[in-house]
């Protein structure tokens, strides 16, 4: 655990600064979704997964080659433990800030199709704040930012603006009215969200993004039923981008989304176009499918040739 100040100055341009949103999860395995109601229900092993939706992130960009710091609160007791260790193994450079309330937990039920159901508990302080002498440092070296929606990180907001540096956000399953996404979503310049949240209403839901926003483009993902692209440029109707058949049987889609948004954050940072951008998104998000957790997560080899 390292405090405020911490970081040499001369240390390496970020391509990706990450800030928030670590934690561990409960992964039960069900036959099917909803759960019917009963006393006790027998289930396969129960797994725990570090990561959650910041951690996944750093994750997918360092394994697809790009320079990733990564930014958060985090609790001195096992949970904390077993995330540190995790983005260690991954290659992530993180540095946490000590938690008064513990590390972020949450409890998925997958079924065998590989959809989930999500209990996150949050347990953030309304009133924590992260130190601008700790952040600061590493934002004036980061090309680009990742903000995860802890209610900490919308206090940065001021300072990535005024610095000039992109920012991405996730605003998982947005109902369009919920107030408290409001302002990442129309503060961030790049968008993602899940269409699940709003569902017939996505598209009236990306088109206020980009009306009362700051956007460049907004990004819904539908899971098997691909994803949707809007930009300022273009029809106001969302694009449709096909899904990536998985390279493997569907197993798991925790982290699916959080690896399509590193495969969009990677080909972006490379130049390409944001249709391209949201093809190699669809790739990594398919990928990480294929497997349990965040246990195996595609490399910029891999997503180059998959194309």
């Amino acid at each position: 655990m390292t405090g405020p100040g911490a970081g040499p100055a001369d240390e390496p341009r970020h391509d990706v600064l990450v800030v928030g949103g670590s934690g561990v999860d409960t992964v039960v395995r069900v036959d099917s979704l909803p759960v019917p109601l009963a006393d006790s229900v027998g289930v396969g092993p129960i797994r725990e997964w570090p990561g959650q939706t910041g951690g996944n992130v750093a994750l997918g960009c360092h394994a697809l080659g790009l320079n990733v710091k990564f930014l958060d609160f985090i609790g001195d007791d096992w949970t904390g433990g077993q995330v540190r260790e995790h983005l260690a193994k991954g290659g992530v450079d993180f540095e946490g800030m000590h938690s008064p309330s513990g590390t972020r937990r949450a409890v998925n039920l997958v079924d065998k199709t590989g959809r989930r159901m999500s209990f996150h508990d949050a347990r953030d302080p309304e009133d924590l704040r992260m130190p601008r002498e700790f952040y600061l440092p590493h934002l004036e070296r980061a090309r680009h930012v990742h903000l995860s929606i802890t209610n900490f990180t919308r206090f940065l907001f001021d300072d990535i603006i005024e610095q000039g540096v992109p920012v991405s956000t996730d605003l998982h399953d947005w109902d369009g009215m919920d107030t408290y996404h409001r302002e990442f979503a129309y503060r961030a310049d790049l968008v993602f969200l899940s269409a699940a949240g709003a569902r017939e209403r996505i598209g009236p839901v990306m088109r206020e993004i980009l009306r009362e926003g700051r956007a460049q483009a907004v990004v819904a993902t539908a899971g098997a039923g691909g994803s949707y692209l809007l930009t300022r440029e273009g029809s106001r109707t969302p694009r449709p981008v096909p899904a990536t058949v998985p390279p493997a049987p569907v197993v798991d889609s925790n982290g699916a989304g959080d690896a399509y948004v590193a495969g969009f954050l990677y080909g972006r940072l490379a130049g390409r176009s944001l249709d391209d951008c949201a093809h190699l998104g669809a790739i990594a998000g398919a990928y990480a499918c294929t497997v349990e957790g965040s246990s195996s997560l595609i490399t910029g080899e891999a997503l180059r040739s998959a194309r």
